[in-house]
């Protein structure tokens, strides 16, 4: 069970990747004080956290309500979780996360992005949503849920870390530093993806055979 939870975190902050999210976070509060960025930093995490647990608790009802298979869910979570992480392999985290210029633009006039477009899509996208629907999917009892559920409370946690303490860990690592991390997290994005996708195909063919 516990390396079960450290293997969900583990993927879970690499497909998150909370620190590729730092630039951008601070891009759309330049005049934000300190307690209006804790404040922010806050109500993502807390909708982060939401986004998430939605999606996971209701991921078979999900896959049911459109008949989609696991092994269907797998095949294309990876293939979403492969681009995503060739994104961050290019050096591209936001625009993987269509998060573009006018988005960015919009978001400096609005009053609360915490939830558009800093929880969703930049930090809980297709990637994160998929791969814990196939989870929920895969484990079927009430202790592996709950802990895998735990796990998504604790990545919650860890962002409104890293987000409130964005200033200081830009300074910390620069952009230089923080490039090199994301094409790192691409790199693991990207196995992971390709993991998902061989896991979906294998299962596939002993159903068929």
């Amino acid at each position: 069970m516990i390396e079960l939870s450290f293997a969900v975190l583990a993927s879970l902050f690499s497909l998150v990747n909370p620190l590729g999210a730092i630039p951008v976070f601070l891009a759309m509060t330049p005049h934000y004080t300190k307690q209006e960025r804790a404040h922010t930093a806050l109500h993502t995490s807390l909708y982060f956290t939401l986004i998430l647990l939605a999606f996971y608790l209701g991921g078979t009802l999900i896959l049911k309500f459109f008949g989609i298979s696991l092994n269907a869910m797998q095949i294309a979570g990876g293939l979403v979780i492969l681009s995503s992480g060739f994104s961050l392999l290019n050096g591209k985290f936001a625009e993987g996360r269509t998060v573009n210029k006018k988005v960015k633009e919009e978001a400096l006039t609005k009053e609360d992005i915490s939830f558009s477009p800093l929880a969703m899509p930049l930090l809980s996208g297709p990637g994160s949503i998929s791969y814990l629907i196939s989870l929920q999917a895969q484990h079927t009892a009430w202790e592996p849920r709950l802990l895998i559920g735990g796990v998504v409370i604790a990545m919650g946690a860890v962002i409104f870390f890293i987000l409130r303490s964005s200033p200081y860990l830009h300074k910390l690592m620069g952009v230089a530093g923080l490039n090199a991390l994301s094409r790192i997290m691409g790199f693991l994005v990207m196995a992971i993806g390709i993991q998902n996708i061989i896991a979906g195909v294998v299962d596939l063919v002993k159903v068929l055979a």
